[in-house]
């Protein structure tokens, strides 16, 4: 294995990346003549002699010399890498999935690839009360040193990767395009925050831009850096079933939280449950999966995840050799305590009557008997304290409580 690469090796890595060849062709003359540089250097003679189709050595002898300028420009940035399947710091979860890039785009802390992952996805639409699950358990996670990986898509990869962060955790962003651009371009802030404190890698060469197949592509890599992945909310149809069978396929775990059968992005979850994913519950659901290979990150936790606002609880879960502690907040929030004053009262009593899906304001008003006004009053006490929100059509969703 060799270090990071030289700017002659940078070049000629370009080169078959720009190239016809594909994956094992490009891994066949690197290996055959030791680098890249080498193998670019081989002529003719040296390609012929692997089998390469006229085609293609007249792709390598006669590259796109402003591409191979533009991208070398690229790679001189701050913080830009090219990180071949030579170099000893490629991810050695990866070196074990069939069909691993030869080469990846990087931008921030590559030492995170090596790094235990938990990968968290789900829907792009996703619920109020999704996001807030997603965001919450990526803090918990991150909080006891998971780097937590997704895909930089709108809804629960964006909140997965905003947990990390807040957590002050290691984040890896997957890519579908080129990383001299932003998909989607709504998550450029959180794009250049991700660089800063965490990493953006890609398989596709700058200026790639994105494509529908890409991204099938991409979520293989999701699956293969991690240990697991946890979806949070999908369609019975959706890329993130894709993931989670992708993880299933590299002999990954799957887990998934299930919600309200009422509600159309639960349905991918319960759909992967039934077909054996682990049911999650709390964070620890997650770690009792992963105990065998966590063993000393699970005896050790430096940090206690703020999951709720409710009081503290200690659980103990004997595993194997491992014995997992962890101090994480009560899944139940404090909605539920006793409550004195007449409005807060009324909404406590609303919440219990809300379940997971969101709900008319009809219906509950059915549901408790009370007048418009009183029902008004407790919806605006809900809202005024984060923990009732409404959706486009105007239907209420429970919110739980997180830390800021």
């Amino acid at each position: 294995m060799t270090d990071a690469l030289s700017t002659a090796d940078q070049r000629a890595w370009l080169q078959l990346l720009h190239s016809p060849l594909g994956t094992p062709e490009i891994r066949r003359l690197v290996d055959a003549f030791g680098s890249a540089d080498a193998a670019i250097g081989a002529g003719r003679r040296g390609w012929k002699r692997l089998s390469l189709s006229g085609a293609e050595q007249s792709a390598l002898e006669t590259p796109d010399e402003a591409r191979l300028e533009r991208d070398l420009a690229w790679l001189a940035g701050s913080g830009h890498e090219l990180l071949a399947y030579t170099d000893k710091r490629y991810p050695q979860r990866l070196r074990e999935i069939g069909a691993s890039p030869p080469a990846l785009f990087c931008i921030g802390d590559v030492g995170l690839l090596d790094a235990p992952q938990l990968a968290i996805v789900g829907a792009r639409s996703a619920t109020a009360a999704g996001l807030e699950n997603a965001q919450a358990f990526a803090e918990a996670l991150a909080s006891r040193g998971l780097v937590i990986t997704s895909g930089l898509a709108l809804g629960i990869d964006g909140a997965a990767h905003r947990g990390a962060l807040a957590a002050g955790g290691g984040t890896i962003a997957v890519c579908g395009t080129g990383l001299d651009r932003v998909y989607p371009a709504q998550h450029r802030d959180l794009a250049h925050a991700i660089a800063g404190h965490g990493l953006l890698i890609s398989e596709f060469l700058p200026g790639t831009p994105p494509k529908a197949e890409h991204f099938p592509r991409r979520n293989r890599l999701i699956s293969g850096l991690a240990l697991g992945v946890l979806v949070v909310e999908a369609a019975r149809e959706s890329g993130s079933l894709i993931t989670a069978r992708l993880a299933a396929d590299q002999g990954r775990e799957v887990f998934a939280i299930p919600g309200s059968i009422h509600n159309p992005l639960a349905r991918g979850c319960h759909q992967l449950i039934r077909q054996g994913a682990k049911l999650v519950e709390t964070v620890d659901d997650v770690f009792v999966e992963l105990a065998g290979v966590l063993g000393s990150l699970l005896e050790h936790p430096d940090t206690e995840p703020k999951v709720g606002e409710s009081k503290p609880f200690q659980l103990s879960i004997q595993t194997g050799n491992h014995a997992l502690t962890n101090t994480l907040s009560d899944e139940i929030s404090d909605r539920n305590a006793p409550i004195d004053t007449e409005p807060a009262h009324d909404l406590r009593v609303l919440l219990q009557a809300l379940d997971d899906a969101p709900t008319a304001v009809d219906q509950l008003t059915e549901r408790l008997g009370w007048s418009a006004e009183r029902i008004g009053s407790a919806l605006l006490e809900g809202e005024l304290t984060g923990r009732l929100a409404s959706d486009s059509v105007g239907r209420i969703m429970r919110l739980r409580q997180t830390s800021p």
